[in-house]
């Protein structure tokens, strides 16, 4: 008998018993009966082991490859808005818990026995199979919340006994692969709720207009009874057949002990819905934003953006839509949204339709607030337009910047004078102020202050074009990427184009990078000046920061004396005249208008916060009184007013330097000037010596400059004094009473004295081309041509191509017509200082 079993387990020998019958009767049949077992046995186990892999695969895998809404969350978790899914439905990603009233309700509802059975009920099955057969129809079918999920996930079966079976079978399985909680979120995602709603968030949303946490007893019953017949019981219709199925639902949870008396009494009180609600909309254009900016995979394969995939649901692809967790706060974005609806409505009435605004928090760098245009602007105005980033003109809102890396090389200080005189440059660009009239001198903080043209053109002219060009689109500003000649020197007064958002995230490193210099060991973070981030997938880790010695953007102390400046920014009146505004915090702001009234900008940096305004059309139409400090800054100031109270920048010493600074030009103080000790930024040692101040020689009267031809040293008095050009003399002493004309020469000492320094032409500034328009009558219009004098009562006598014209006094202005062509302008005075200037001229038709 061992023999025989030792032969069994040859392998040839069995191979061949069981693939052959053997007639033979010499084997005595010894070996048909132990063959017929083994195949018996090896079928029933092949027959099993394809019915347990069977069983192992027979649910889809994943369950679900339905396309889901984009929904953007607060930064609670709070709904922003939602994007409705590819098929037209209002499906929300999965939810990863279930409230717990809704539980409590679809499992009485649904499903009593949920947590004892294995996904089958056999007493619901029968209790089933009696209602069914004492109704004479189909009342009820018995099934479990799971046999429920495997319908919805089997989509478009038809409901049958044979489905109903592999439906029972699936669930089985589905109980092993989950857990009830599981099992509890994915039908709760993905149960229909009548029209286009699936799921519970999106039913909470549609019909409660709140969270499913929020959900009330009454509530959270109606959404339990609604999948059980959703085409039939609609909240807009069978509103009687809704309402006794919620209210014995709601009995039921009061019998089996889940709620008190009073509270079901309370909740049958609650009316039904009458119809869907509107998805919240707070941001629709930051949904825009943040879903354009999905990252593809890194390096390592990993995304970004990759939503996180509950389980039983397809990997992320381009059609699953997923939930951008933000850092907007939800309270301040609708207080915003209000405030810019209020301001939307009165400016519409002067045909101004479009308002932005950006709030960022300058520690974390997230966005706060993102409203990218008005609500209520209508889609013929362009409301859907993402003004936040969109590139428009900039106006003077990048004037700071400039300020602040001339400051960051020492090439300008705080008080240093600048010239605001007519400007004609070579080729023809005239730029002018606001109000159109001329300091002569001023200060480049107060140039900035006022935010005059004029000298933010010359200073950008010194500066270098192509180098501040470079500089802006290496802080962030991303649209201002051309070659510097395509700009020109207009650049810096609106030539160029950038976004709030690009202008808010270069200020709020600016911002950064002064507020972390100390914190940071008087170092600097390359990191300070990242664009702020909206997602919280995105937010930035700071923990393996390198800091370096070097700048790499802008000093310290130049971002600080810079937003000193926009500390005391001043407004224009009616008049034309400046006043300081006053706010209730300390706020660095500028404002900006570009060209033609089409955009109007108010930015503001505190240590904490960036707010930026955009006001205009999204057309580009311009429109009178589209100024930005009175369009923008009164916006500005309100959404300031709901952030808490802000703090001011300590001063970076480490960075600032004193130095001894010519009280009256701002330059450093030459031998000759009255100085005093100002902190100014350390590149600043390195700046130009006051040019201004000179020694001058009076008589005994000091009413008369001498030298020495006509007056020994020993009668005269050496004194300093303050000279400026005669151009900018001009117009800088109507403006600063105290400013003291240089005394005349001395009868006796003309003789000595100095030529060439006492007159300037104010027009034409420069020798080149002079287009005159051509009126209408086809006859060339008049030219008035200008000099300064540093005596106002002194005599010129004018020249046209050598021929004498006329001669003036104290108003040394003449209008000529002089033909097409080239010609010669000459003008002395009477102590024969002579001034020439050529120039074309070049008629134009009107």
């Amino acid at each position: 008998m061992g023999g025989f079993f030792y032969e069994i387990l040859d392998v040839r020998f069995f191979m061949r018993s069981f693939f052959r019958k053997d007639d033979n009767p010499n084997n005595g049949g010894k070996c048909n009966s132990l063959v017929r077992v083994w195949r018996r046995r090896t079928y029933v186990g092949v027959m099993g082991l394809i019915l347990c892999v069977a069983y192992y695969f027979c649910l889809p895998d994943p369950l679900f490859q339905d396309p889901y809404c984009t929904v953007l969350t607060a930064e609670d978790h709070a709904l922003l808005g939602a994007r409705i899914a590819e098929d037209g439905q209002w499906r929300f990603p999965p939810v990863q818990q279930v409230p717990e009233k809704y539980v409590v309700a679809v499992l009485a509802f649904e499903d009593k026995r949920f947590y004892q059975h294995l996904g089958i009920d056999i007493r619901a099955i029968g209790r089933a199979m009696l209602q069914n057969i004492e109704a004479g129809k189909v009342v009820s079918g018995g099934s479990t919340i799971s046999m429920q999920l495997m319908r919805i996930a089997r989509k478009g079966k038809q409901r049958n006994v044979f489905q109903k079976l592999i439906e029972a079978i699936q669930a089985t399985r589905l109980e092993i692969a989950f857990s009830k909680e599981e099992i509890l979120a994915l039908y709760a995602s993905h149960a229909p709720f009548g029209g286009n709603v699936v799921g519970i968030q999106s039913a909470a949303w549609r019909y409660f207009g709140k969270q499913p946490e929020q959900l009330s007893w009454a509530e959270a019953a109606t959404l339990a009874v609604l999948p059980n017949a959703p085409a039939l019981i609609h909240p807009g219709r069978n509103r009687n057949k809704l309402l006794t199925k919620r209210n014995r639902l709601l009995d039921r949870l009061y019998a089996s002990g889940k709620m008190d008396s009073l509270t079901c009494q309370l909740a049958k009180t609650e009316s039904i819905p009458e119809r869907p609600q509107a998805m919240p909309q707070l941001a629709p254009h930051l949904l825009d934003f943040v879903e354009s900016r999905r990252t593809p995979p890194t390096s390592k394969g990993e995304s970004l953006l990759t939503p996180l995939t509950p389980k039983g649901e397809s990997s992320p692809r381009s059609k699953n839509k997923t939930i951008f967790y933000t850092s907007i706060q939800k309270d301040l974005q609708e207080q915003c949204t209000q405030i810019i609806d209020y301001h939307q409505e009165n400016l519409s009435g002067n045909g101004i339709h479009n308002v932005a605004a950006l709030i960022l928090d300058i520690k974390s760098n997230k966005v706060l607030s993102y409203i990218g245009n008005a609500p209520n602007a209508g889609k013929m105005h362009g409301k859907d337009v993402d003004i936040i980033q969109a590139p428009r003109s900039t106006g003077s809102i990048l004037k700071p910047f400039l300020y602040a890396m001339m400051l960051n090389e020492g090439v300008l200080l705080p008080e240093q004078l600048v010239s605001d005189i007519p400007t004609i440059l070579p080729d023809g660009y005239k730029p002018q102020n606001y109000h159109e009239t001329f300091d002569g001198a001023v200060s480049a903080k107060k140039a900035l202050i006022r935010s005059l043209n004029i000298p933010f053109v010359l200073m950008l002219k010194d500066y270098g074009l192509e180098k501040c060009q470079r500089n802006l689109f290496k802080y962030g500003h991303h649209y201002i990427n051309k070659p510097a000649d395509h700009y020109g020197l207009s650049l810096i007064l609106g030539g160029a184009e950038s976004s709030l958002w690009d202008i808010c995230n270069v200020f709020a490193g600016m911002s950064r990078t002064l507020g972390n210099y100390d914190a940071n060991d008087s170092r600097y973070d390359v990191g300070d000046f990242e664009q702020a981030a909206a997602q919280k997938l995105l937010f930035h880790n700071k923990q393996n920061t390198k800091l370096q010695e070097e700048a790499p953007y802008l000093g310290a102390g130049a971002i600080y004396q810079c937003f000193e400046a926009m500390r005391e920014v001043e407004r224009p009146t009616v008049s034309g005249e400046w006043e300081a505004f006053s706010s209730g915090r300390k706020i660095a702001w500028k404002t900006g208008t570009s060209f033609g009234f089409r955009d109007a900008w108010a930015v503001g940096i505190t240590p904490e916060y960036v707010v930026g305004v955009w006001v205009g059309n999204a057309d580009g139409e311009g429109r009178p009184g589209l100024i930005g400090v009175h369009a923008a800054g009164p916006i500005l100031f309100e959404l300031f007013k709901l952030l808490p109270p802000s703090s001011w920048f300590e001063p970076p010493y480490n960075d600032l330097v004193q130095l001894l600074l010519c009280r009256q030009s701002g330059f450093r103080a030459g031998q000759y000037c009255n100085a005093d000790t100002v902190w100014v930024p350390t590149a600043g040692e390195y700046g130009e010596m006051c040019p201004y101040h000179q020694r001058i020689h009076l008589d005994q009267t000091e009413q008369w400059q001498v030298n020495a031809a006509c007056v020994s040293t020993d009668a005269m008095m050496h004194k300093n004094w303050f000279v400026l050009p005669p151009l900018q003399e001009h117009y800088y002493k109507f403006r600063h009473p105290e400013y003291s004309m240089l005394p005349p020469w001395h009868p006796d000492c003309k003789t000595g004295m100095a030529q060439g320094e006492s007159m300037a032409f104010i027009y034409p500034k420069h020798s080149g081309k002079i287009y005159v328009p051509v009126d209408l009558d086809g006859n060339m219009g008049r030219t008035v041509f200008e000099v300064a004098h540093r005596n106002p009562v002194e005599k010129v006598h004018w020249h046209l191509d050598g021929v004498y014209l006329t001669t003036t006094s104290v108003f040394h202005s003449v209008e000529l017509n002089p033909s097409e062509g080239m010609h010669q302008l000459t003008v002395v005075d009477q102590e024969g200082e002579r001034l020439e200037r050529w120039f074309e001229v070049e008629g134009r038709e009107r």
